[in-house]
């Protein structure tokens, strides 16, 4: 499997708008984070998890040609609002996406691109095979590729992340339950959340993010959703221990 991280940042982004702070005026590449996602290459297939704001220059960036399916984790506007560039993959690919998220999920897409499912359809709209995710304890099927619901609380809404083979992505997460931790473990590389240092309402910080990794054991981990209160990447990567690295946008890594 090769994991490509096209976005490490939280939903704001990296620099924010309007901010002079020394991380948004840092020259440093990779201090410059689009919103979250990931592409997955997977025995011959191709998937994204989470199609946020900066999809399509994420899809260009990392010349993706094609895809084959869209994960989402939950309903926020960082991960969904670029639904409707899945277009070019549909004149492309002449197929329909299937998009895979919890029911809940799938009826706010419903909700937010109303477009896409009307009766009568704009011509050129997206075209979407809705997928539900409806047990969050077994596998489920992502075109052959089994793919395992990791559980997770993003505050007071569910949340999931997914466990491909050794792989583990979780994003948006400050609360992992006893089943989820056990299911992180013997896991060959786990990506986790790390907003800032300080305490935050949905998020988990660099401290809490570390002792869920330490506890996971994993043989590498990747912190993600990464804001311009953490600091540098090249300090605060420095403070970690060295099979625990800062992702940044453009990374691949092989499993």
């Amino acid at each position: 499997m090769q994991v490509t991280f096209l976005g490490t940042g939280t939903s704001s982004g990296v620099p924010m708008i309007g901010c002079t702070c020394v991380v948004c005026r840092s020259l440093d590449h990779r201090d410059h984070r689009l919103r979250v996602s990931v592409h997955l290459e997977v025995d011959g297939r191709s998937f994204v998890v989470d199609s946020g704001p900066d999809f399509r220059q994420q899809m260009l960036r990392a010349r993706v040609t094609h895809l084959d399916a869209l994960l989402f984790t939950h309903e926020h506007k960082d991960h969904t609002a670029g639904l409707d560039d899945i277009r070019a993959f549909n004149f492309r690919q002449q197929t329909d996406m299937p998009v895979f998220a919890e029911p809940r999920v799938l009826q706010q897409l419903r909700q937010e691109f109303a477009y896409i499912f009307a009766e009568h359809k704009y011509p050129g709209v997206p075209r979407v095979t809705l997928h539900p995710i409806e047990r969050d304890d077994v596998p489920f099927d992502v075109l052959g590729v089994p793919v395992l619901p990791l559980r997770a609380m993003h505050h007071r809404l569910p949340v999931l992340g997914f466990r491909i083979g050794g792989f583990c992505y979780l994003t948006d997460a400050n609360h992992l339950g006893p089943e989820t931790r056990a299911q992180l473990r013997d896991a060959d590389v786990i990506v986790l959340n790390a907003l800032r240092r300080e305490e935050h309402i949905s998020h988990f910080t660099l401290a809490q993010a570390v002792a869920v990794l330490e506890e996971a054991a994993p043989k590498r981990a990747y912190l993600t959703h990464i804001s311009h209160q953490l600091g540098l990447h090249r300090e605060v990567e420095a403070e970690l221990p060295s099979w625990i690295r800062l992702a940044y946008d453009g990374l691949k890594v092989e499993v």
